[in-house]
């Protein structure tokens, strides 16, 4: 097996590993719908190993359905994640057992496959890339259901840098073009897809994501409470839902306090804040003075290399990510302190903008001029067009294979469940609107 089949072959026994790290629990919180807006647990264990069996098995490997009577009813379009506890799911050790005998007849593809064939799903091994990053997404998604759960001592949790108090509070991104997306990247979706030059004025966005201190002063100052700061969908949103705090916040006299993980700790000041909507995040904005980035001005402060001009895979350049540079794949179950990555800062000296939290932008998630569908349509193309907001950079459950600089991310604007923050921006001109939040 050559070296870059033993990468791919080591990339599928890590994101196993983490997925039934994940499912490691009694089987009644494996069954158990803890939201109406997750799935079961074992719903998605057994749906990456269906997912990998329909693309690397049948698509790609040519190989005869092993399990074709339980495609629908892991076929997410088909069964909202509210309906999904009514299905007659595999129980939990069957579908351990699926998943492993899929994942023996995927290795044997692996070995035979030519990595270097005119087939798009071979092609740089493009289909195993496809199924590692589904893999992985589903991994965030279940430790989103493992946080709304709040059953304690599921969840691993780890160390972290300190974090860097001072530095400037925003970073100029001067006026001209960058190239946005990729036609490079092996792995890339096809939303990300085709790289396209786009010009942009000049623009401030904060070096460093919102934290919770600055989030609290929002709050502290009658953020939630007054509709000036709010869309109306917005406003229509905190109305309807009664949101106060971010959630999982609870308030205690004089002090914020939070569920992680089935424990309840003080909100730590120094992070950046995460579980907050893309209204909440709209709102904050707008309080301040500022506004949420585009997704195209989000990019080009991460990944854009103005002396190169050239774009990076990540904000500090090509090299694989490490401990120095971000928060990634689950080596600490929150969001580093804000300063802890001066390594990691992009070329415009823009930090923390892998990993940590998903940021909200301003942008709808549309198609890039002359997308393409690939490898189905229900990928992206179906998801076009609606409420849908687009997300950017990855949150500390995101693994490194799933995450770069141009990966996008979309979500309806009331989800806070996820693990998800944001960063403000402002235009060069014209100046920016007093508000209470200004400083």
């Amino acid at each position: 097996m050559s070296d870059f089949k033993e990468r791919i072959a080591a990339e599928l026994v890590s994101v196993r590993n983490r997925s039934l790290t994940y499912t490691d629990a009694e089987d009644d919180v494996l069954l158990r719908q803890h939201s109406p807006l997750m799935s079961p647990l074992v719903w998605d264990l057994a749906h990456v190993g269906n997912y990998e069996e329909l693309w690397v098995l049948r698509e790609a490997g040519g190989i005869t359905p092993l399990r074709p009577e339980i495609d629908d009813m892991y076929d997410a379009f088909m069964h909202p994640r509210k309906d999904r506890p009514s299905l007659p799911m595999l129980a939990p050790v069957e579908a351990r057992h699926y998943i492993e005998g899929v994942r023996g007849r995927v290795l044997d593809v692996l070995d035979k496959v030519d990595l270097h064939s005119p087939d798009p799903l071979h092609r740089g091994g493009f289909v195993f890339g496809l199924v590692i990053q589904h893999e992985h997404q589903h991994d965030e998604t279940m430790l989103a259901t493992l946080q709304l759960s709040k059953e304690p001592g599921l969840v691993r949790d780890g160390d972290l840098p300190p974090g860097r108090p001072g530095g400037p509070e925003e970073v100029f991104i001067p006026a001209g073009s960058f190239l946005m997306g990729t036609d490079t990247e092996p792995w890339a979706y096809d939303n990300e897809r085709p790289a396209h030059r786009v010009d942009l004025p000049g623009y401030w966005i904060d070096r460093l994501p919102v934290g919770n201190r600055a989030y609290a002063a929002f709050i502290e100052e009658g953020g939630y409470d007054d509709p000036r700061w709010w869309t109306p969908e917005g406003w229509r949103w905190r109305q309807e839902s009664r949101a106060f705090a971010p959630l999982f916040w609870t308030r205690d006299g004089g002090t914020w306090w939070r569920n992680r993980f089935g424990r309840t700790e003080p909100v730590p000041m120094d992070e950046p804040v995460q579980h907050v909507c893309w209204y909440e995040a709209d709102a904050y904005a707008r309080w301040a003075g500022k506004r949420l980035p585009t997704e195209a001005e989000w990019e080009k402060a991460c990944g854009w290399d103005p002396e190169a001009e050239r774009a990076r895979k990540y904000p500090w350049g090509d090299d694989v990510p490490g401990a120095d540079r971000t928060n990634l794949g689950h080596r600490a179950a929150r969001p580093a302190p804000l300063g802890a990555f001066p390594a990691g800062a992009s070329a415009y000296g823009v930090e923390q903008m892998i990993g940590d939290v998903w940021e909200w932008t301003g942008s709808r998630f549309l198609a890039y001029p002359g997308f393409s569908s690939f490898p189905y349509p229900e990928y992206s193309e179906v998801f076009f067009g609606g409420d849908y907001r687009v997300l950017r950079g990855g949150s500390w459950a995101a693994d490194p294979a799933a995450v770069r600089t141009t990966f996008r991310n979309w979500d309806h604007p009331i989800r806070r469940q996820i693990f998800s923050g944001f960063r403000c921006a402002r235009s060069a001109s014209p100046e920016r609107v007093s508000s209470p939040g200004q400083k």
